[in-house]
């Protein structure tokens, strides 16, 4: 097993300029990764996606390192239509080429807001969102790059939910990025949701949450509200309530051995917390 970091993990230090994408590649190895995902590509003004992601690609074959995943949203259910974000998607499938990245993950949908109240039930929405999820990944199979939805953003996050979709896609070319720690988000259970979608793994992220009772008031900075309104606050790999260590042992019992990304979304120091998550993770892979 094989260890990443995505770049929105470094976001804070991004949005205080103190890195750009393309010093992240350094950064990562610097800390001991061997590869690296990015999320939204932030070129300088005037450059392209595709030009800046040729630009990183050459960056990480300098450093030795691998260009492992290219995340970005997305919305079947959107008011543009779908064959609108079909198109969008392919031409993203052309961005994770032109990095060198074997998979995309994109969402199927970014959760349930006013645009999606046609579809009062998952099941009915799932139709719709299976044909986009099929469609774009028939696309990028053409160039060698899987394609795979997260367990993300509420209306689609349940490992049920991401069960049904993967079995409705029904093409190999097609996963899951199974996040571990984004279950707690819709209050299912990481261990035993890891455990029922581990055979779908495209890829991986390792997220850490603490969580506290929603019957209570809320925590306050940095906490946010599961679907059932518990309180969730990103933290350190390691450091909170998602059990990461069961987690890692299951895929790896699933015969999983691609990368594992760490997507760090806590308040603490974004460097320490990052370089501890993987200090954690390397030892819980053992």
């Amino acid at each position: 097993m094989k260890f990443s970091v995505s770049s929105y993990s470094f976001q804070k230090l991004l949005n205080e300029k103190k890195y750009t994408q393309l010093d992240l590649i350094k950064a990562a190895k610097d800390m001991g990764f061997e590869g690296i995902e990015y999320t939204d590509l932030m070129p300088p003004e005037g450059v392209s996606d595709l030009e800046y992601a040729a630009t990183l690609r050459a960056e990480a074959e300098k450093q030795g390192m691998e260009i492992v995943n290219y995340t970005i949203g997305a919305n079947f259910l959107s008011e543009k239509g779908l064959e609108k974000e079909v198109e969008r998607l392919c031409g993203q499938v052309d961005v994770a080429e032109a990095l060198g990245a074997k998979g995309m993950r994109h969402d199927a949908t970014g959760g349930f807001n006013g645009e999606e109240k046609t579809y009062k039930s998952f099941d009915s929405a799932l139709p719709v969102l299976a044909e986009g999820c099929r469609r774009v990944t028939e696309y990028a199979a053409k160039k060698g790059i899987k394609t795979m939805v997260e367990n993300h953003g509420y209306f689609c996050q349940d490992s049920d939910r991401v069960e049904k979709l993967v079995n409705a896609v029904a093409n190999p070319n097609f996963g899951l990025l199974i996040d571990m720690g984004n279950f707690l988000c819709a209050d299912d259970e990481p261990a035993k949701a890891v455990g029922k979608v581990a055979s779908y793994a495209k890829h991986v992220h390792a997220k850490d949450f603490i969580k506290k009772s929603g019957n209570g008031p809320d925590p306050g900075n940095g906490f946010f509200r599961t679907r059932g309104g518990d309180y969730l606050r990103g933290t350190v790999v390691g450091h909170g309530d998602v059990p990461v260590y069961q987690c890692l042992q299951t895929l790896i019992r699933s015969g999983y051995d691609g990368f594992v990304s760490i997507e760090f979304e806590g308040v603490e120091e974004n460097e320490w917390a990052i370089k501890t998550g993987l200090d954690n993770l390397k030892r819980y892979a053992k």
